[in-house]
């Protein structure tokens, strides 16, 4: 299937080392070869790129990793093809706008029980369930959330309802971001790290480079990294199959849990015992 990544920050944060090993993935150390994209927010607009070729020989991907771009809410995805042909339509993240905000969304599982409903002014442009599934989360938040769509608590509450309605129809490990708060939803498999001061150093993964935070952090900026599987060999939570959560400013702000049904876990051939429950569920995280 398909990976993951996503940085919620305090400041604006240069994306390049975790979006060079991200990479890495698209063909060089992983087999997700069917595309991939980024989508990198600054203040009120988002700056989208995707590609058809693999990361690893991407012109594009080594333009966005040649150019220090800064952002607080970063969604980023490696394709491999499930549902859906290999194109450019078909590659995340998708982007919609709903009053006057961008907002962006990547999926790792299989929806393929899901259609779109019908209702509503969002429809798909490709031909994935993912993108199937981001028009039915845009329609309903068009429909529930008219003047609160500003309220993050409010966005998180209509999403948890959502999430249980949607999850049954299968394996949706999800990224969605309006450019302020960033949620995330594991349903099989998920991992984040928050890095805040005094920080320390990281090594990435997927290739030889290693970065001393501390030597370039301050302490106003705090990042909370988001991936399938850990980027670096730094001490990353491993989420539950069922962990919704909501970033902002780099923190963990909310989390619950949201079952996975047992039919959709076994379809996973997932081993619930690989992953841990994050601590302090259901609490504000502060630094």
């Amino acid at each position: 299937m398909c990976q993951l990544l996503a940085l919620n920050c305090a400041e604006p944060t240069d994306v390049t080392f975790s979006f060079t090993g991200f990479t890495a993935r698209g063909g060089r150390t992983d087999h997700h070869v069917d595309g991939w994209g980024v989508a990198l927010y600054e203040k009120n607009a988002c700056r989208l790129f995707i590609d058809d070729r693999p990361a690893c020989e991407s012109p594009m991907a080594e333009f966005v990793k040649r150019n220090p771009f800064k952002s607080r809410n970063v969604i980023a995805h490696i394709r491999r093809a499930t549902q859906g042909a290999a194109g450019l339509e078909n590659c995340h993240p998708f982007m919609r706008e709903l009053r006057r905000k961008q907002w962006v969304f990547a999926h790792n599982g299989d929806m393929s029980a899901l259609t779109a409903d019908g209702c509503g002014p969002y429809a798909p442009v490709g031909t994935t369930d993912s993108e199937t599934a981001f028009c039915v989360i845009m329609n309903a938040l068009y429909d529930e959330t008219d003047g609160h769509i500003q309220d993050p608590d409010r966005l998180f509450d209509v999403m948890s309802r959502l999430i249980a309605r949607l999850t049954r129809f299968g394996i949706f490990n999800f990224l969605l971001s309006n450019g302020d708060v960033q949620f995330a939803y594991c349903s099989t498999r998920l991992s984040y790290v928050i890095r805040r001061w005094p920080f320390s150093s990281a090594q990435l993964i997927d290739t030889d480079w290693t970065v001393d935070f501390s030597a370039v952090g301050t302490t106003a900026d705090r990042t909370a990294v988001i991936a399938t599987t850990p980027l670096t060999d730094e001490a990353w939570t491993q989420c539950r199959p069922g962990d919704f959560m909501m970033f902002r400013d780099g923190d963990l702000l909310r989390h619950t849990n949201i079952p996975v049904p047992a039919d959709v876990l076994a379809t996973a051939r997932y081993a619930p015992s690989e992953v841990s429950r994050p601590a302090d569920a259901n609490v504000a995280h502060t630094a």
